[in-house]
């Protein structure tokens, strides 16, 4: 994902470019950098500061990198990040790159954070890759899912990310290769939902079987059927069924009044504490709800599969979330690349040179990134 060295020049502002020669002319100095964010973040240094290291040793130079946090502490708002120094001959066309290697990974991963600590009982897969803006985007948001994966496991023992989709990232979640079910093209072409999952399983026959079921809207009828087809595997808990119904309909057997039902079957209180109407949605409306997924539990249980699982996916955000854990959806794993930052100018990192020379001077306004003395 880094740019080569001599492509720098080419892809940094160009008024980073103008300063890097005005200095070399009139004298280097050394600067001192404070990185920090508008927003809280989950902290995501290690691809910054690689490339900058990476840097520093092909210009055959050296740069000071203070992290003031650790991978995944959770920062507020206009806290300094970290502070590099060097020459500024060498730091200065640096920033542009610098910084896209940072803020947009520190808002995924504050967004998967909150996902896992939310739903701590829940595994959650990261199936990111086709919304990112190319390759390097998605190494980003990879290494950030895992970073606020991590956090929460660290502060509330959560499940977290499991895995991701795609084989090139997949270390970033301990594997060797990437997780997922099936696409709905593959139904497409086998014809039904049993026959894609026999093509699936004769071909991958070691793996659990994961079968997408809403292709011909039929959820709970194909779940069903090919619990039917695979009883061993449903019964050793190797079989499990991904929703990933779209907004324009219910999930088979649901309407309006019964989402309400089910839900109030199973979780009462639940329906009474919706403040939004995008929460009410989430419960009760179409698509993968609360309710949706509760009845898919519901009828899997009185067919006798009690011990196949639920994947949920479509739209899976924060916010969504959040709705699932106030509802004790049963869901056992969501597939999500909602936690991608949804507010782009939310994950713009920014650069400040607070000293010269190690004597401190800072633009007006932005005194509170100067060094404070330690207590």
């Amino acid at each position: 994902m880094n740019p080569e060295i001599e492509d720098i020049a080419r892809l940094t502002d160009s008024y980073f470019v103008k300063t890097k020669k005005t200095v070399e002319r009139f004298g280097d100095r050394n600067a001192t950098y404070a990185v920090f964010m508008r927003r809280p973040v989950i902290f995501t240094p290690k691809l910054m500061v690689d490339w900058l290291n990476a840097v520093a040793e092909a210009r055959g130079t050296e740069f000071d990198i203070e992290l003031n946090y650790e991978e995944g502490d959770w920062v507020g708002a206009g806290e300094p990040l970290v502070y590099i120094t060097g020459a500024l001959t060498h730091l200065v066309d640096l920033e542009t790159l610098y910084l896209q290697k940072l803020g947009a990974a520190a808002v995924a991963a504050y967004n998967a954070y909150t996902m896992c600590v939310d739903l701590p009982n829940v595994a959650f897969l990261a199936f990111d890759a086709r919304h990112c803006a190319g390759t390097e985007m998605a190494e980003l948001m990879a290494y950030a899912a895992s970073v606020g994966s991590n956090a929460a496991k660290k502060e509330v023992g959560a499940k977290g990310f499991i895995g991701n989709s795609v084989d090139a990232t997949a270390h970033y979640f301990g594997n060797e290769k990437g997780l997922g079910s099936m696409p709905h093209a593959l139904i497409g072409y086998a014809g039904s939902t049993v026959r894609a999952a026999e093509m699936l399983f004769e071909t991958y026959p070691d793996q659990d079987l994961i079968v997408l079921v809403d292709y011909f809207g039929q959820e709970v009828t194909d779940a069903i059927e090919v619990c039917r087809r695979f009883p061993e595997l449903a019964e050793a808990g190797k079989l499990a069924f991904r929703i990933d119904t779209h907004g324009g309909r219910y999930v088979e057997g649901l309407d309006p009044a019964k989402s309400y039902a089910v839900l109030e079957r199973h979780n009462p209180g639940a329906i009474r504490r919706y403040r939004s109407e995008a929460e009410l949605r989430y419960m009760v409306g179409t698509g993968v709800s609360a309710a949706a997924i509760y009845h898919m539990r519901e009828s899997l249980d009185e067919a006798g599969f009690a011990n196949t699982k639920i994947v949920a996916s479509s739209g899976f955000g924060p916010a969504k979330c959040k709705v699932m854990a106030e509802t004790a959806a049963p869901v056992d794993i969501i597939g999500t690349g909602s936690y991608l930052p949804e507010n782009w100018h939310e994950t713009f990192a920014t650069a400040d040179i607070i000293a010269y020379d190690g004597a401190p001077k800072v633009k007006v306004g932005r005194e509170f990134l100067l060094r404070r003395p330690h207590p």
